[in-house]
């Protein structure tokens, strides 16, 4: 494990701390780096999946998480990155800065601690290799041998599998996974993606925020149909993709599981000249929930597994451990979480103030590697989102910017996308404030 300081509140100066004294610390911040502030609300439709929607393969997995291939493209060129350089990203989820940067002829290198994410990144980038025609005529060879497959073991364990499917799809599922197994790659990893993308039409749940909400009104569609459908789409986008991106530009991003919070064991071509990405933002949302299904179909065997890995990715969930000498790594967070700790009748859930310390502790950590493994003068481009709960908002990207000038980065700018609702139960106790959704820009001291 890589050792790493701590932050020390007094490090911010003696003129801040009499400041502090007069004023909150959320306003502080908002003093210090309102001449960095720059509305672009033109990236609003590029900080969300909706904008990959347009794109041949990726299109093809809904990663709901995701940012845009385009907004990947446009900081490609406001940093001026070439092949010269070397991409990361941490938090690489699908892998969309993967896939830009393949395309643009960079050195790309992705981690997540998720393995569906992981696995979509790396499966994304095999449509390269197949021929016009191999999904069609492989599909039509797994139908005739389906129905007499014998089931695929998932973690039945997992409460949420027994109540997702219709008993009929859930059986036919299992066959389809049994058949699929069977290939060779990269044919079964290119259909096991095709195959988690139905999961979620094929049964009662919709990715909705913190979980997977069950609907049992909700339209089932049946394994085998949207199967082929999906398979017929990405034929027609690997048509595409070769006619846009030619292979022969292509240059092999590297993809594997990895801990952003200590990058010890992470090899790169070169230190990093740049990183584009989003860390999970701090509310409430448990990837672990809402991709149950398909860690359950493919990645842990049991409940256990699945809270183990529930425990261990980057604590921005509500069941969070934090242990009892962990404290808010920052004054600001500190300020919001002893105000939410004191009205804890008021929150929706008594454990958010231990969630926003986890958050943070984790996020000074991954801040510090950063610093640690970036090449002198490197540039960053993060998407983050503020947060409000019981009414106190916490400016998120500006406490990751000042955390970040304690490491030697250099805060450029911070860009707002768009201004966030809250939800109405906040509108309705503590009236409306809008909460940004920012890309902060930082660079790395020379």
């Amino acid at each position: 494990m890589t050792q790493l300081r701590l932050f020390n509140p007094h490090d911010l100066g003696t003129n801040v701390l009499t400041e502090v004294s007069l004023t909150s610390e959320r306003q502080r911040l908002e003093e210090k780096f309102a001449p960095l502030l720059r509305e672009e609300f033109h990236l609003a439709r590029l900080v969300s999946y909706g904008g990959n929607k347009e794109v041949p393969i990726l299109r093809l997995y809904r990663y709901k998480e995701a940012f845009a291939f385009h907004f990947v493209e446009e900081f490609i060129q406001r940093f001026g990155l070439t092949g010269r350089d070397c991409l990361f990203d941490p938090f690489c989820g699908m892998g969309t800065t993967l896939f830009a940067g393949m395309q643009k002829g960079i050195p790309t290198v992705g981690i997540d601690k998720l393995p569906i994410a992981v696995f979509v990144a790396q499966t994304f980038l095999l449509f390269f290799s197949l021929k016009e025609g191999e999904l069609r005529s492989t599909f039509a060879e797994l139908k005739n041998r389906v129905r007499h497959a014998d089931l695929a073991p998932i973690a039945s364990d997992v409460a949420i599998m027994k109540v997702a499917f219709p008993p009929e799809n859930l059986i036919a599922l299992r066959q389809w996974k049994k058949v699929i197994d069977a290939l060779e790659p990269p044919l079964r990893d290119v259909f096991l993606l095709l195959f988690f993308s139905i999961l979620e039409p094929c049964s009662y749940t919709s990715k909705d925020g913190q979980f997977l909400r069950l609907n049992r009104k909700k339209r089932v569609g049946e394994p085998e149909e949207l199967l082929e459908r999906k398979v017929s789409e990405a034929e027609r986008d690997l048509q595409l993709l070769k006619q846009l991106w030619p292979h022969e530009k292509a240059v092999a991003p590297k993809v594997c599981l990895g801990d952003a919070r200590d990058l010890g064991d992470i090899s790169f071509p070169q230190r990093p000249t740049a990183i584009i990405t989003s860390p999970p933002y701090a509310n409430r949302y448990d990837y672990t929930r809402t991709y149950s299904l398909e860690l359950c179909f493919h990645f842990v065997s049991n409940f256990e597994e699945l809270k183990s890995l529930r425990f261990n990715i980057l604590r921005s969930h509500i069941e969070s451990k934090v242990d009892n000498s962990e404290e808010p790594p920052h004054p600001a967070v500190k300020e919001v979480v002893d105000i939410l700790r004191s009205q804890r009748k008021e929150l929706n859930n008594p454990r958010i103030p231990d969630m926003l310390t986890g958050y943070f502790v984790d996020m000074w950590r991954v801040v510090q590697e950063w610093a640690r493994i970036l090449a002198p003068g490197a540039r960053v481009a993060m998407v983050v989102d503020n947060v409000r709960f019981a009414g106190e908002l916490l400016p998120v990207d500006l406490v990751l910017s000042e955390m970040a000038e304690k490491t030697g980065f250099h805060v450029w700018e911070i860009l707002v996308a768009r201004y966030k609702g809250n939800s109405s139960q906040q509108m309705r106790k503590y009236g409306r404030v809008p909460v940004r959704e920012s890309v902060v820009v930082w660079q790395k001291e020379q």
